[in-house]
């Protein structure tokens, strides 16, 4: 990201969270979709408070104890579909996650995210409102099956990396090559709300998009939904290179998503707020930016081992390691 011209804004406005968290566990579980289901259709990489479970209900941020994000009052979750390789003999394996190199070394896998006052590079003077217990949405579809409609969720996006760093070009499917650094998935959420439901039945509704393409300003909050919340973002690093040497020899994509989905057209993730009392309006309130929020400036941050440390227990048993005849929940 280009963020020289935020850092100059710093000043005068307010804040912008960038945070890594390490991996809290590897299940199929969805509270947010499938709330209560043990296993969940398909897999996810989650990360954040250790209140996770299939089913949640209540102020999840007094719920925690732990969490594997860099603010230790962030007992939020946060999730995306896993990213497996299918090998030419119809074998899958389960792609790893990498930190990003804006984050503190040593972080065991790891997503970025981010919490912005308009789009994904701009800081912004808007008031902007902490989301409530017990709120949750998600972004995307997996049912997507087009890449005319792939284009139209702005801000689902991949990046074949070259390096870590690498930001552009953004593609609305895989990447068509072996990528140097990786693929990295992104996903930004609507930031603008009623201001009355927690969810809705599609758990998009309550909320609206007014995002636009890379790093332009997002659009003005409608009258349906006139809240403006943070603009919550993810950043997901899949190490794919250890499966260089394996792509097809037809060129094709041997990359796809834990719901069978091998375009990438399909993308989402899940958020499930869980910031602890009044945290995340006390940091949407300062003016500090990034790591500059940190050490109760104004709040509260641990050790990279703390955030490796925290985890819980396999609600789900199957094997997701190794070289799997199937997708988990898949059946051959």
């Amino acid at each position: 990201m280009k963020w020289l011209s935020v850092l100059a804004l710093a000043g005068s406005s307010q804040a912008a969270l960038r945070f890594g968290c390490s991996t809290l566990t590897i299940q199929r579980l969805d509270p947010v979709v499938e709330p209560g289901n043990t296993p969940s259709s398909h897999l996810h990489q989650i990360v954040g408070g250790n209140a996770f479970q299939a089913n949640m209900t209540g102020d999840v941020g007094e719920q925690g104890t732990c969490t594997t994000c860099t603010f230790s009052e962030d007992f939020s979750n946060y999730w995306t579909a896993v990213m497996f390789f299918k090998h030419s003999n119809g074998s899958y394996k389960r792609v790893p996650i990498m930190q990003n190199t804006a984050l503190p070394n040593g972080i065991n896998g790891g997503m970025t995210v981010y919490y912005t006052q308009k789009d994904f590079n701009s800081n912004g003077n808007n008031k902007i409102t902490a989301f409530k217990p017990g709120f949750r949405m998600i972004v995307g579809n997996p049912t997507t099956s087009t890449l005319d409609n792939a284009k139209k969720n702005i801000g689902l996006r991949f990046v074949c990396l070259a390096e870590k760093a690498t930001r552009f070009p953004e593609l609305p499917d895989f990447p068509t090559k072996a990528c140097k650094g990786g693929i990295m998935t992104v996903h930004h959420f609507p930031s603008c709300w009623d201001g009355k439901n927690l969810d809705s039945p599609d758990h998009q509704s309550h909320m609206y998009a007014t995002t636009k393409e890379a790093f332009q300003d997002a659009g003005p909050c409608p009258a349906s939904h006139p809240v403006r919340v943070a603009q919550v973002a993810y950043e997901t690093l899949w190490d794919t290179t250890q499966f260089d040497k394996m792509w097809p020899a037809d060129g094709s994509n041997p990359f796809v998503l834990s719901y069978g989905d091998n375009k990438g057209y399909g993308t989402h993730a899940d958020y499930l707020f869980g910031w602890k009392g009044d945290s995340l309006q006390r940091a949407m309130d300062s003016s500090c930016m990034f790591n500059a929020c940190e050490n109760g400036r104004p709040l509260k941050s641990q050790a990279v081992a703390a955030m490796n440390k925290c985890t819980v227990k396999k609600m789900v048993n199957e094997d997701i390691d190794g070289w799997l005849p199937a997708l988990p929940g898949h059946h051959m």
